[in-house]
């Protein structure tokens, strides 16, 4: 039997649906640490959920991020809809083995438009400039997988939501460890 949604999925969701087609309804800002122990930010793409408390997004393991998390398995996620009026900020760790590679690289793989997938065919990021690199604009979804296409799956541990559309802001938080239970915060 599948695991019940935790309550603030459903608020997630409702605030990405007032976004539209609003990009900030699928990027998010992810802080790791870096390795030599500074903070890095980043902003990613959305790509669902992997369980009820488990956010995928998907990388280049030839990135810094990677090697990061690898460390530090320990990230924040601050996820803003300004239409919405919504903040969310998501803390967990990332696990590697909370997911079988395979099968679901494959799905998110084949869920990539031709241009998404062809990213990964571009050279290592971060790198300096060459003038010979090769950037190719589209991919078949035929195409082998790469072996740098990371798929992240993030474990939340705790959930932030700030609602900015009522007098007083209304703030309210939820741990797994406390069973999802919602503790409502001054703004």
């Amino acid at each position: 039997m599948a695991s019940p949604l935790p309550p603030w999925r459903p608020l997630i969701r409702a605030a990405q649906q007032r976004e539209g087609r609003s990009p900030a309804a699928r990027w998010l800002q992810l802080a790791t640490v870096a390795l030599d122990g500074t903070p890095r930010v980043r902003t990613l793409v959305f790509r669902g959920w992997g369980g009820p408390y488990q956010l995928d997004l998907l990388t280049d393991a030839r990135s810094a991020k990677a090697p990061e998390l690898e460390r530090q398995p320990a990230f924040e996620i601050c996820w803003l809809m300004p239409k919405a009026k919504q903040q969310f900020r998501l803390r967990g760790l990332w696990q590697p083995s909370a997911v079988d590679a395979a099968p679901e690289r494959q799905r998110h793989w084949q869920q990539l438009s031709p241009a998404g997938r062809a990213l990964w065919a571009w050279p290592a990021p971060g790198r300096p400039w060459q003038p010979s690199d090769q950037f190719e604009e589209e991919l078949s979804a035929e195409a082998e997988i790469p072996e740098h296409f990371q798929l992240l799956r993030l474990q939340v541990e705790r959930v932030e939501q700030l609602d900015l559309g009522q007098h007083p802001h209304l703030r309210q938080s939820w741990r797994r460890d406390e069973q999802w239970s919602a503790l409502r915060l001054r703004p």
